[in-house]
């Protein structure tokens, strides 16, 4: 087997990998009912579908004697992006409690950043 035809079966088994990934993605956005429950199919499950779509987009354009790091760059900013984006978006549902907020910790009473002690508030406001 010729490298070309190796790198063939590899893009096609990215490209197969991938879109199971995303069609799980779309599959768990569109299946769980709170909006908690929903971050975790695009961001986690949708990130590794997309890496793998540009993966093997990736690999297709340096068999094909084109190589180009454009897709490394979309991949980098995709991971860092998303689970930024997905924790924003959970603290916002957890400061307006439109969903269910996690029991407390046992012995704790600063879960987070919703239950700030009142000496920690007094420092902020004299900064």
């Amino acid at each position: 087997m010729t490298l070309e035809i190796v790198g063939t079966y590899a893009v096609a088994a990215f490209l197969l990998i991938g879109s199971f990934f995303a069609l799980v993605a779309v599959l768990g956005l569109l299946k769980f009912n709170d909006s908690m429950t929903r971050l975790h199919a695009p961001t986690k499950v949708g990130t590794v579908g997309i890496g793998a779509l540009l993966l093997a987009s990736m690999l297709n354009t340096a068999l094909s004697g084109n190589p180009s790091a454009h897709e490394l760059l979309i991949m980098a900013f995709l991971f860092v992006t998303a689970p930024i984006s997905a924790n924003f978006i959970a603290k916002v549902h957890l400061h307006t409690r439109s969903c269910n907020v996690p029991p407390a910790p046992p012995r704790d009473d600063t879960w987070a950043t919703l239950n700030t002690p009142e000496a920690d508030r007094e420092i902020e406001l004299q900064d």
